[in-house]
């Protein structure tokens, strides 16, 4: 059987990142994707095209997703043929973050409606159309999921990725000290370790 795995990064990463993953994935063509889009409106179309162009020819495709790689991909490619799919400390509330947020930068939602985007002390801007569009296209995901989340994620709740597990009928593994970036080399073999053990 010809299987494909497509890895999708999160803010900061880059498709190399998919290296990583080829020896879990011996039997398989594990693939890194570089991708564009800012807002899922992009990547709808961005997401899709890669879809299409690479799983061509492939009996099964395996969806590997990052943070915000993983919300993206559930909003551009829940009606794609995916055998399943891993997220690493998926953000799967968009519209809770957006409130989040907004409450650290003390930006109520009149001002953002008026001003359409704000650029916040910490690096992110944001934006009217982007809260508008979350709260107009809920996540419908039915892919077979794992989750590895955690503990101390600073983007994501306990209580919003079990809800959201529980909800689409995934599997939920919570890493004790973990980050919402895994990276270290403890946090990374605890990774490792998890997609080995499904």
């Amino acid at each position: 059987m010809k299987r494909l795995v497509i890895y999708v990064h999160g803010k900061g990463g880059n498709a190399e990142e998919a290296t990583h993953y080829q020896p879990l994935f011996a039997q398989s063509d594990v693939i890194g994707f570089n991708y564009k889009s800012q807002n899922p409106w992009e990547a709808k179309e961005e997401f899709s095209c890669f879809y299409n162009l690479h799983s061509k020819g492939y009996d099964s495709v395996i969806l590997i997703a990052n943070s915000i790689g993983a919300f993206l991909s559930m909003n551009a490619l829940h009606d794609k043929r995916i055998e399943k799919a891993y997220f690493i400390s998926p953000i799967v509330n968009m519209e809770k973050l957006i409130a989040d947020m907004m409450m650290w930068a003390k930006v109520t939602e009149d001002e953002l409606y008026s001003k359409k985007e704000i650029q916040t002390d910490f690096g992110e801007t944001l934006s009217w159309e982007y809260l508008c569009y979350v709260r107009e296209h809920p996540i419908a995901w039915t892919v077979p999921t794992h989750i590895l989340y955690g503990e101390k994620d600073n983007l994501t709740s306990y209580e919003t990725i079990s809800e959201f597990a529980n909800r689409i009928k995934a599997t939920l593994t919570v890493m004790k000290n973990g980050e919402h970036w895994f990276h270290t080399k403890e946090q990374m073999k605890f990774l490792d370790n998890w997609i080995c053990s499904l």
